[in-house]
C-alpha cells in the first residue's frame, strides 16, 4: 500500500484538536504509548507524489482530478471545526470488517471486503474530503466529537467510496464504505491543518513506522480490532 505523501498542507498548528484545550496533549485513548504532539514547521510538499503498492485493478476515483488549494482545505477544516470537551462515552471498533491488516506507517493500512463500512466510532462531524488525494483517491479528515479524544481529527483514506457528506455522522453509522478497487485503505490520525499527524510530528518517509501509525493501531486494539503491532 502506498504510504501518505505530504498532502499538499502546511503545518503551522500544535495538534490534532488543537481548538480544545482538554485536548491538546495528544495521547490516545487506550493507546499504551503517548501520541505524539505536533510542532510546527513549514511543509510544501508536491501533491500526489507517493510510492504506489497497488493491488487488483486501477485505484477508484478520478485520476484526473485536482485536490483543493493548501488554503481552501485550511479554511474548509477550521469552518466546520465543533469546540467540544471530552466525555465519558465509549468507542466502538471502526474498522470491524477488516479481514487483513497491513503495516503501520503514517496510520495503519487494511483490507475489507467490497462495500463494507467504515463506521464512525462515536459521534463525529465530517470536516473535508480531498478527492485526489493518492492516485486518483480520496482522503476524509473527521472529527471526535465524544469521548477521552473528543476534539481531535482521524483521517481515512484511499479505497474508500460513498464518502458521507460534511457534517454530522452518527456513532456506527458509514464514514465511508471499502471501494471496488484500490490501494487499500489507511486510517490514522491527523491535525486541523490537514497533515497527517506522523508528517507533522516525526515525519515521514515511505515506509517508515511512525510513533502516531502505532498509537493509532493502539488505540484501534483498545477497541477490540485484534490489529496485531504491524
Amino acid at each position: 500500500m502506498r504510504r501518505f505523501a505530504p498532502l499538499l498542507i502546511a503545518l503551522v498548528l500544535g495538534g490534532c484538536g488543537a481548538t480544545t484545550a482538554a485536548n491538546s496533549n495528544g495521547n490516545a485513548s487506550g493507546a499504551p504509548n503517548a501520541m505524539p504532539q505536533a510542532h510546527p514547521q513549514a511543509i510544501q510538499p508536491t501533491a500526489g507524489v507517493q510510492a504506489v503498492a497497488a493491488s487488483g485493478s486501477d485505484p477508484i476515483g478520478d485520476p484526473n482530478a485536482h485536490a483543493p488549494s493548501l488554503a481552501e482545505v485550511r479554511q474548509e477544516l477550521r469552518l466546520q471545526l465543533i469546540a467540544v470537551r471530552v466525555s465519558s462515552a465509549r468507542y466502538i471498533n471502526p474498522l470491524s470488517s477488516v479481514t487483513v491488516w497491513g503495516r503501520t506507517d503514517q496510520g495503519v493500512d487494511a483490507a475489507m471486503p467490497v462495500g463494507a463500512p467504515i463506521l464512525a466510532p462515536c459521534r463525529v462531524k465530517v470536516l473535508a474530503v480531498i478527492p485526489n488525494w493518492f492516485a486518483g483517491q480520496p482522503l476524509v479528515y473527521f472529527e471526535l466529537l465524544e469521548g477521552p479524544d473528543a476534539g481531535k481529527v482521524q483521517y481515512v483514506a484511499e479505497q474508500i467510496t460513498d464518502i458521507a457528506p460534511v457534517g454530522i455522522v452518527q456513532q456506527g453509522q458509514p464514514i465511508a464504505r471499502f471501494a471496488s478497487s484500490g490501494t487499500d485503505i489507511e486510517y490514522g490520525w491527523a491535525i486541523l491543518n490537514g497533515e497527517t499527524l506522523a508528517r507533522a510530528t516525526t515525519g515521514y518517509t515511505e515506509g517508515q513506522v511512525t510513533p502516531a501509525g502505532r498509537s493509532i493501531r493502539a488505540w484501534l486494539n483498545s477497541l477490540g480490532a485484534n490489529a496485531g503491532n504491524g
